[in-house]
């Protein structure tokens, strides 16, 4: 069994690997000042619910969040019996990258890269809807060019919120209209339709610069939610930062 993890700054994604399917994927909130310990024993409970053993043949770890480290470091050796890998640079997998400087690139990303690549060819696009929403490009050359970066859909309507004494939390939701007939309505259409909207504009921009239309994947938790409501999305692979990180496990163990 391999576990995969992706650590995000808002959400951790564990994904349980059997060789031939995922078997389990969890969200967990990433949590900075937890333990190895109290890790393992929430992962007990949820491989027990899944009817899964709480072992595995190898680990890898693509995180954002470098005070979590040492803890899945910790994990790993002592309740999987494992050496954690940890993805870090795009030379390490095989991916060529021209982002500057190259170090700079999240593990997110260049999983998410690697994973596309195996998927369809290249030049293609990424976005991933996490805390930010990420577009990362490949080129013809099939490598790592870059992309953008937003906040997400969830931070914008925090940020919003916090500075406004009167407005209601909403859904996430988007409305039947434009024309927004109540608040709820209006600010649903303002950030969800808005964003929709943003999503395309960059996405056109990208695809303009790498001379015409492009494929377009999606993945992170909200890339269901909106494929429907932008033009430029192609296609959703809810796994594809974790099929990235397992690709990159066997690159890195070859």
């Amino acid at each position: 069994m391999l576990w995969a993890i992706d650590v995000g700054n808002t959400q951790t994604v564990l994904g349980l690997h059997d060789g031939q399917a995922w078997r389990a994927v969890w969200r967990l909130a990433t949590r900075e000042t937890g333990t190895e310990d109290e890790l393992a024993a929430t992962l007990r409970t949820l491989c027990d619910l899944e009817g899964v053993p709480l072992l595995a043949d190898g680990v890898i770890v693509g995180s954002v969040v470098p005070a979590v480290n040492d803890t899945l470091e910790r994990l790993s050796r002592k309740w999987l019996r494992q050496e954690a890998k940890f993805l870090r640079t795009g030379h390490e997998v095989g991916l060529a990258v021209e982002y500057q400087p190259p170090t700079a690139v999240g593990a997110d990303r260049i999983a998410n890269a690697i994973a596309a690549l195996e998927l369809i060819s290249a030049p293609l696009m990424v976005v991933d809807f996490g805390t930010a929403t990420t577009f990362d490009v490949v080129g013809a050359n099939g490598a790592y060019l870059g992309g953008s970066i937003l906040p997400g859909p969830l931070v914008s309507m925090e940020a919003l919120f916090s500075h406004t004494a009167k407005l209601p939390q909403i859904q996430l939701a988007a409305p039947a209209h434009a024309i927004g007939r109540t608040t709820v309505e209006a600010l649903q259409s303002g950030i969800v339709l808005g964003y929709a909207g943003a999503i395309d504009a960059v996405a056109g921009r990208i695809k303009a610069e790498l001379g015409g239309e492009v494929p377009v994947l999606v993945t992170g938790g909200l890339g269901a939610q909106f494929m429907d409501l932008c033009l430029s999305l192609n296609r959703y692979e809810p796994n594809l930062t974790l099929d990235g990180l397992r690709i990159a496990h066997a690159r890195m163990t070859a």
